[in-house]
């Protein structure tokens, strides 16, 4: 099992995703959840497009974190 990082940003009227590791990887959605949902379905269809080309799947590398500021 292989574990992503996917960014989900807000668009004008739903939500958008994409995975840094693997570039042209996106989908979008009506919700967060529903858009991160959509995501997992992107990706495993990605790499099953990757393993049929016999392309290497690239290993999740990137990590994300929130921090805090002041304003």
């Amino acid at each position: 099992m292989l574990k992503y990082t996917i960014v989900i940003e807000k668009a004008n009227g739903n939500y958008s995703a994409y995975c840094p590791d693997l570039p042209g990887c996106i989908a979008t959605g009506a919700t967060v959840e529903e858009t991160a949902n959509k995501m997992k379905a992107a990706i495993e269809f990605h790499i099953e497009g990757l393993k049929k080309e016999g392309l290497d799947v690239p290993p999740p590398a990137t990590t994300a974190t929130l921090v805090e500021v002041a304003l």
